[in-house]
């Protein structure tokens, strides 16, 4: 008995790659058509997966809202609004660039695909940069999720309400909501 492969004449997928493809195709497809295809089919599995992984997010975040409401609205007023302005302006314009870079791309403008992608990588790291500075504030505030949550008077917001003990819940929620939202942006 031997264990020799026995090529059929005829077969039409043959893996040898001895058959010519361009460039720009992957050795496992046959054409361009089931290349793009593919594509296709894995960006969408990709949103659908992203959809449900930041929902899940949201739906945390107003149930324990929704239990919590005084809760939520003292510890909000400790968030740093213009930072969060500024990054949802930088999140947004991101979002601009980086579909300016596709259809750059689409179009076969390399430079501009590329010009494009430099300043939504800089959005990226303007926003983690922005974040960092948030954090600091919640840490010198002592403002962490839960049992490390010690707030200190002096990094309070001036005139804000005094925060309840079970305030750590809120910062749980904020800091697992932005921290998989900012390995999000990083990856």
């Amino acid at each position: 008995m031997t264990d020799t492969a026995v090529a059929v004449p005829g077969d039409a997928h043959d893996h040898a790659h001895d058959h010519a493809h361009p460039d720009y195709l992957a050795h496992h497809f046959d054409t361009p058509q089931q290349q793009f295809d593919a594509a296709k089919i894995g960006m969408w599995s990709f949103l659908v997966q992203e959809i449900l992984f930041f929902s899940g997010v949201f739906v945390a975040y107003g149930v324990f809202r929704s239990w919590y409401p005084e809760t939520f609205s003292a510890a909000a007023q400790q968030l740093n609004r213009p930072m969060g302005a500024t990054n949802t302006v930088v999140l947004l314009f991101s979002s601009l660039t980086a579909a300016l870079a596709v259809r750059s791309s689409a179009l076969g403008k390399q430079k501009e695909t590329t010009r494009w992608l430099i300043l939504t990588i800089a959005c990226a790291f303007i926003f983690l940069t922005v974040k960092y500075f948030e954090y600091a504030h919640k840490f010198e505030g002592g403002l962490l999720p839960g049992k490390y949550f010690h707030p200190h008077a002096a990094h309070l917001v001036a005139g804000s309400p005094v925060l309840p003990a079970n305030a750590h819940v809120f910062f749980s929620i904020y800091f697992m909501a932005t921290g998989i939202h900012g390995i999000h942006v990083l990856v």
